[in-house]
C-alpha cells in the first residue's frame, strides 16, 4: 500500500491551498502517495476554482475513508476559516490560527499512526504572532506536538543531504558556536538521524568553516581547535567520517555520491548549496521525532496568492521524498 501523506493546507491567506490542489491534481502524487489535506473546503474549492484545477472534495472524518482515486481530494475539514473575513495576500491572525490548527490535527494522526507522514505546506510567522501561537515555525511546533526537545533540520535535493549546525543566529555568532563539544552531540545526532531514515551505515563530511578549511591555521583557527578534535573522536567512536573538507567542493561531492550527507556550519553555506542545486525541488526534514516531516522549503508568497500563478514543484517533491522514506522510516 502507498503511505498516507497528511498534509496541512498552511495559510490561508498564502499559496499554501493552491500549491496543495495542484499538487493533488498532479498524477504523480497520485502514483506515489495516498493523500490527506487537514484544512478548510472552502478555501481549498476558491483555490481550486482560481488555479484552474478540477477536483471533487472528499470530506471525511479519518484517513482510512479516503478515496483515493485521480480527481478526489481527501479533507480533514475543521471549517475554520470566515470567508468574508478572509483576505488572501495579507497577514491575518485568523489563518495564522488556523494554520496552527492545520498542522496541529495533522501531526496527531501521524502520532495516531492514522497517517505514515506528514508533508507541510507554507505557513506566515506574523499571522502566527498575530494570533498569539507561541511557535515561530514548523519545526517547533511540530517539535512540541510529538514532545521532542531538539528537532533535527535536513535540506535534501536530489541526492545531495544537509544538516545544519547553526541556523537563525548571525554570522559572527555562528562562528563561534562552532565548538568541538557541540560538533560531538551534532555528528551523533546526524548519524542517528540518517539511520532512522533507512541509512544503515552512513558515510558523512564535515564542511569547513572557513576558506580552505583554515590551511592549517593561516586563514581562521576554528577547524584546527575545534573540528578536526571533533572529526578524530568521532572517528574513535567508529563514525564514517572525514573533513573538514572546503565547503567549494564537499557538497559537490556529495551530490555525485561520495558522502551521504554533510554537515554545513552555517546556515547559508548549506541553504546556497542545496538551493543552487535545484532551488524549486530543495525539501526541508525534520528528523529526530517519533514521526517523520518533509515540506516545502519557500513562505507563503502573499505578493502571488490568488492569482493562481504559484508554482507546486516543491510541493510535489515535498510529497514524493514523503512517500519515499515512509516506509524506511524507523519510528521512535
Amino acid at each position: 500500500m502507498k503511505p498516507i501523506v497528511a498534509i496541512p493546507m498552511g495559510d490561508a491567506a498564502g499559496i499554501g491551498p493552491e500549491i496543495t490542489v495542484k499538487a493533488l491534481a498532479d498524477p504523480e502524487v497520485l502514483n506515489q502517495a495516498r493523500c490527506v489535506v487537514v484544512g478548510d473546503k472552502k478555501v481549498l474549492a476558491q483555490a481550486a476554482e482560481f488555479s484552474g484545477v478540477s477536483l471533487k472534495i472528499n470530506c471525511i472524518e479519518k484517513p482510512a475513508e479516503g478515496d483515493f482515486t485521480a480527481g478526489v481530494l481527501n479533507l480533514i475539514d475543521l471549517d475554520n476559516i470566515d470567508m468574508d473575513s478572509l483576505k488572501i495576500g495579507e497577514i491575518q491572525a485568523m489563518t495564522g490560527r488556523a494554520a496552527y490548527e492545520y498542522i496541529e490535527k495533522a501531526t496527531k494522526l501521524c502520532l495516531e499512526n492514522k497517517a505514515d507522514v506528514l508533508a507541510t505546506t507554507a505557513i506566515n510567522k506574523e499571522s502566527l504572532k498575530l494570533a498569539e501561537v507561541p511557535y515561530i515555525g514548523h519545526t517547533e511546533m511540530v517539535g512540541a506536538l510529538t514532545g521532542t526537545k531538539n528537532p533535527l533540520t535536513m535540506f535534501q535535493v536530489r541526492s545531495l543531504r544537509v544538516f545544519f549546525l547553526t541556523r537563525h543566529v548571525s554570522l559572527r555568532q555562528a562562528c563561534d558556536l562552532v565548538t568541538k563539544d557541540r560538533l560531538d552531540v551534532f555528528i551523533d545526532d546526524c548519524i542517528q538521524a540518517l539511520k532512522v531514515l533507512g541509512l544503515d551505515a552512513p558515510k558523512i563530511a564535515v564542511a569547513g568553516l572557513n576558506p580552505h578549511s583554515g590551511e592549517h591555521g593561516l586563514f581562521g583557527s576554528e577547524e584546527v581547535d575545534h573540528v578536526i578534535p571533533a572529526v578524530e573522536a568521532a572517528k574513535a567512536r567508529g563514525v564514517d567520517i572525514e573533513g573538514p573538507i572546503g565547503a567549494d567542493s564537499v557538497f559537490h561531492q556529495a551530490l555525485n555520491g561520495r558522502y551521504d550527507a554533510v554537515l554545513s556550519l552555517y546556515h547559508d553555506q548549506g541553504h546556497i548549496a542545496t538551493k543552487m542545486v535545484d532551488f524549486e525541488r530543495t525539501i526541508s526534514i525534520t528528523c529526530g521525532m517519533p514521526i517523520l516531516r518533509t515540506s516545502v522549503d519557500h513562505g507563503t508568497a502573499l505578493d502571488i496568492a490568488g492569482q493562481g500563478i504559484a508554482s507546486p514543484v516543491s510541493m510535489v517533491e515535498a510529497i514524493r521524498l514523503a512517500a519515499e522514506y515512509a516506509p524506511k522510516f524507523k519510528r521512535g
